[in-house]
This record gives C-alpha cells, sequence and structure tokens, in this order.
C-alpha cells in the first residue's frame, strides 16, 4: 500500500498547494471549498493506504521477488446480506434535502446515516468465514 499512499499523498498536495494559491489569488467561496474538499478526500485516502501498509506489512504485489500463489487462498469474509446500505443511503437522502430545505432534515438524516455507518461496521464483528 505503501504506493498506493505516496500517490494519493502527491494528489494531496497538489489540491493542496493550488488551493492556496486559489484562495490568494481568486477569493472566490466555490473554487476554493472543491479544493478544499478535493485535498481532504485525496489525504484521507492516504492516510487509509498509509495506515493499512503500517499494519499489515507489503503485500506480494509490492515485492519484486513474489509468487502468484502468494496471494491464493482465503482472501476475506464477505457479508452475504445486510439491510445498513439502504439506512445509509436512506440518511444520505435526508442529509441532502436538509441541506437544501431544512436543518432538521439534514440532522435526522445524519443520524440515521451514522447508525448505518456504525451497522455496516459492526454488524459481523469476529465472525469468520
Amino acid at each position: 500500500m505503501r504506493p498506493e499512499a505516496r500517490l494519493f499523498a502527491g494528489v494531496a498536495l497538489f489540491f493542496l498547494l493550488t488551493g492556496a494559491a486559489y484562495i490568494w489569488f481568486a477569493r472566490e467561496p466555490a473554487g476554493s471549498a472543491a479544493l478544499t474538499v478535493s485535498f481532504l478526500m485525496s489525504a484521507l485516502i492516504s492516510f487509509f493506504c498509509w495506515a493499512n501498509h503500517r499494519r499489515r506489512g507489503m503485500r506480494p504485489e509490492d515485492r519484486r521477488d513474489s509468487a502468484i500463489r502468494e496471494r491464493s487462498g482465503f482472501v476475506d469474509f464477505f457479508p452475504p446480506y445486510s439491510a445498513y446500505p439502504v439506512a445509509v443511503a436512506a440518511g444520505m437522502a435526508l442529509m441532502a434535502l436538509g441541506v437544501v430545505y431544512a436543518l432538521f432534515l439534514f440532522l435526522i438524516g445524519l443520524g440515521i446515516t451514522l447508525c448505518g455507518i456504525f451497522g455496516m461496521t459492526f454488524q459481523f464483528v469476529g465472525r469468520e468465514g
């Protein structure tokens, strides 16, 4: 995951520098917000890849001397069913409506979205395939 972390760190640095220059010279809120959000999203992906590399170490595809058979076998556990993605989608829809119409819709949507995210995260904790 180290190459991916470096790639997205470079993308985040690009958005940071262009965002700073845009804020300084253009002073326009929409472009500044877009570049700031782009920086934050790419920095988040870079952090995730870096933390994954620190936790799990190098993958076989990161080494030049690896063989294909090193990646064979059990991959991971994939849930057979879950209602939580529907809850997250409904919560996000309410959040979007809340941005347009009223704060209370946004807050209700935020609560539903957070419950759905935590439900997806902890639904099958400790369960092996």
